[in-house]
C-alpha cells in the first residue's frame, strides 16, 4: 500500500461504523474489512472495527480476518446473551449489556466484544450509545491509546458502566417526585403501576450491570495473557464503578419500597380516620333513632304520652346527649 492509500478513508458500508487502524495511538489508516487482518499482524499495530448490528455475511467476513471461533460468531449475531467473557483459544470473546431510558422505560442493548493479538471488534446491537464518543477521546490522548487492544477494551467497559449513571440520575429525579407526593395522598392505580415498573426495571439493570464485576475480575486474573499485567488497576477501577451503580440501584430500589409501603399506611390511615368519623355520627344518630323507636311503638299504656312537658324534655334529652357525644369524638380527634 503506498502512502496515499495508507490514509485514504474506507469506502462506507452497511454495518460498519469505523475500519481503522493504529499506530503508536495514532490513526494511520481507515481500511477495508478485507485488509484488518493483514494489518493487525503488523507489530505495533491496532485494528479497531465497530460494527452496528452487522449482517451474518459481513460477520463471516471478519471471523475470516481475525480466524475468530464459530460459537462466538453465532453468539454475536443472535443478541439476548447474558453478560460473560469466554476465551477461545488466543482471542477473548466479551458480552456486556448496555442501557438507556427511552419513554421512561429502561430499554437494553447489547455490545459483543472480540479481543485478540493486534485487533478489537465491536458489535452493537439495540438502544447503545456510539462508541465514536469514546474512539474520538481517547484519538486525542495517543499516550494511551499507544498501550493496546486491551486499552480499547477498557475505555469501551468504561464508557458503557459509565452510561449506567445518567440513566439512574433521571429515574432518580422520578423517584424524589414520588416522595414528594407519597405522603400528602394515596398512590392512584397508574401511579403504583409505574412505581412497580421503576422496581422491575431497576432489577433488570441491576441484573446488567453486575456480571461485568465477574468480567473484570477475570480479567484482571493471570489466567489471560491477551490481558497486560500494567491494565489491571484500570479494570478494578471499572469494577468499582459497577460498585457504584449496583449502589445507587439497591438505594434507589429500597426508596420505592419504602414509597409504596407509606402510601399502604397513609392510605389505611385516611380509611380509619372516615371510619371513625363514620362511627361517630353513627353513635350520634343512633340517640334520637332509639328514642324515636321507643315512642314510635302503638302501645296505649306508655304513661310518658300524658306528660304536659314529655315532648320537650325527649327534644332536650336527645339533644343534650348528641351535643355531649360530638364534643367526646371531637375531642379525641374521630370528628
Amino acid at each position: 500500500m503506498d502512502h496515499v492509500r495508507k490514509f485514504a478513508p474506507a469506502p462506507a458500508e452497511a454495518g460498519i461504523v469505523a475500519s481503522s487502524v493504529y499506530a503508536a495511538g495514532k490513526r494511520v489508516a481507515d481500511i477495508p474489512v478485507e485488509e484488518a487482518g493483514e494489518w493487525a499482524a503488523k507489530e505495533g499495530h491496532v485494528v479497531w472495527i465497530g460494527l452496528l448490528e452487522p449482517s451474518r455475511e459481513l460477520l463471516l467476513r471478519v471471523q475470516a480476518q481475525f480466524n475468530l471461533h464459530a460459537l462466538a460468531i453465532e453468539d454475536a449475531e443472535h443478541p439476548h446473551q447474558r453478560p460473560k467473557i469466554e476465551q477461545y483459544g488466543d482471542a477473548l470473546f466479551i458480552v456486556a449489556r448496555t442501557a438507556q431510558l427511552i419513554d421512561r422505560r429502561v430499554t437494553f442493548g447489547e455490545t459483543h466484544l472480540f479481543v485478540g493479538k493486534g485487533y478489537i471488534v465491536s458489535v452493537r446491537h439495540g438502544p447503545s450509545t456510539s462508541y465514536a464518543t469514546v474512539r474520538q477521546h481517547w484519538e486525542s490522548c495517543p499516550h494511551s491509546l499507544a498501550k493496546g487492544e486491551d486499552f480499547v477494551l477498557y475505555a469501551i467497559l468504561d464508557f458503557i458502566v459509565d452510561n449506567y449513571m445518567p440513566v439512574l440520575e433521571q429515574i432518580e429525579d422520578e423517584v424524589e417526585e414520588i416522595e414528594d407526593k407519597v405522603l400528602l395522598k394515596p398512590m392512584l392505580a397508574a401511579e403504583i403501576e409505574r412505581l412497580y415498573m421503576l422496581r422491575r426495571d431497576l432489577l433488570r439493570l441491576r441484573n446488567a450491570a453486575l456480571p461485568l464485576v465477574e468480567v473484570c475480575r477475570r480479567l484482571t486474573s493471570a489466567d489471560l495473557p491477551q490481558i497486560h499485567a500494567a491494565m489491571h488497576p484500570l479494570f478494578r477501577d471499572v469494577t468499582d464503578h459497577i460498585r457504584t451503580v449496583q449502589e445507587k440501584i439497591d438505594s434507589l430500589r429500597e426508596v420505592l419500597a419504602f414509597a409504596f409501603e407509606a402510601s399502604l399506611l397513609v392510605g389505611q390511615s385516611q380509611e380509619t380516620a372516615i371510619s371513625k368519623k363514620l362511627a361517630s355520627w353513627a353513635a350520634i344518630l343512633a340517640v334520637p333513632t332509639a328514642l324515636a323507636g321507643i315512642y314510635g311503638m302503638n302501645f296505649n299504656d306508655m304513661p310518658e304520652l300524658r306528660m304536659e312537658y314529655g315532648y320537650p324534655i325527649v327534644l332536650t334529652a336527645i339533644a343534650a346527649t348528641c351535643a355531649f357525644l360530638y364534643w367526646r369524638f371531637r375531642k379525641n380527634g374521630w370528628l
